[in-house]
């Protein structure tokens, strides 16, 4: 991608600066947005005027890249700059339900219990929102999480949107994720796996998720962004803040109780570090637009591995 701006008359920087503040971003985030994320949405426009349909985008970037809050920006400015009904939708909250999540981890693995990795999303409930928003006409019920809470939101909370839009926009830290080779499986990767999964069986039924639910989930998609973090050690970090910006906006005493400590992040991440590092490994070179962040999540290089070819 270009430095430069094709179409930087379309810009209002008084509305980026607005988005600055809303989602309470430093001042040097404009400069990320000028200079790498505004060629990336022209060039989405161009996609979604070629191909005259919604377009369903999807986005990876591991915990705390900064992928939901590009998702919010791409939003941002297709509706107010060109007119597009967009919706951002993480898939975060498409989260099985607390008590879901219990029983699945007392009839397959104790893991589990913790949200996170394939297998603790409800994928049906993905696919049909997913579905109803490109295809559908009317009001749209959108689901939520509380990641305070650790449970779905109630239905009579959902918002609605109104389909079909123009835009869907998806991202999650596992989100295009390939399924793994079973000889991968066979090591432990960390303490946790050594402890509480020596004989892999949580590690296998996550990899089997992939192969049979996720990834049909995913040849929906039909574009691919990934914003790739230089390695896991980083996560940790970035996690560490999102959990500090967490605590920071819950009101409710006993939500923020449940707000982890750094050494309960430790161990929570470690959830993740099998398919955060396997997606480092493998993701890139799947997508079409790669932004390379180095450890204070600024980009660094932008490339496109794959040539964008609408159907």
């Amino acid at each position: 991608m270009s430095d430069t701006l094709t179409h930087e008359m379309h810009y209002d920087h008084s509305d980026l600066r607005n988005f600055l503040t809303g989602h309470r971003l430093p001042p040097q985030y404009i400069d990320l947005v000028r200079r790498w994320f505004l060629p990336l949405i022209d060039e989405l426009v161009v996609h979604r005027r070629r191909a005259q349909r919604p377009l369903l985008i999807g986005i990876n970037g591991s915990q705390g890249s900064g992928k939901s809050t590009l998702a919010a920006l791409l939003r941002a400015i297709f509706e107010a700059r060109f007119g597009l009904h967009t919706i951002d939708l993480s898939i975060d909250d498409f989260y099985l339900p607390r008590d879901q999540r219990l029983k699945l981890a007392e009839e397959v693995h104790p893991l589990f219990a913790t949200r996170g990795v394939p297998g603790t999303h409800d994928v049906p409930l993905i696919r049909d929102t997913l579905h109803a928003l490109l295809h559908g006409r009317g009001p749209v019920p959108i689901p939520r999480f509380d990641k305070a809470v650790d449970d779905r939101v109630p239905e009579h909370r959902w918002e609605s949107v109104e389909a079909p839009l123009d835009m869907v926009i998806l991202d999650g830290w596992c989100l295009g994720t390939p399924a793994q080779d079973e000889e991968e499986l066979e090591t432990p990767v960390n303490l946790l796996e050594a402890n509480e999964d020596p004989e892999g069986h949580w590690r296998r039924y996550v990899n089997q998720q992939i192969v049979d639910h996720y990834q049909p989930l995913y040849d929906q998609v039909d574009i691919w962004t990934m914003l790739k973090a230089p390695s896991f050690d980083c996560v940790y970090r970035w996690r560490l803040e999102q959990e500090k910006k967490l605590a920071e906006s819950v009101a409710d005493s006993d939500a923020a109780n449940r707000v982890m400590t750094p050494a309960q992040l430790a161990r929570f991440i470690e959830h993740y570090q099998r398919l955060t590092t396997h997606t480092l490994k493998t993701l890139p070179q799947r997508v079409h637009y790669l932004f390379d962040l180095d450890s204070e999540r600024n980009i660094h290089a932008a490339t496109r591995p794959n040539k964008v070819e609408l159907k």
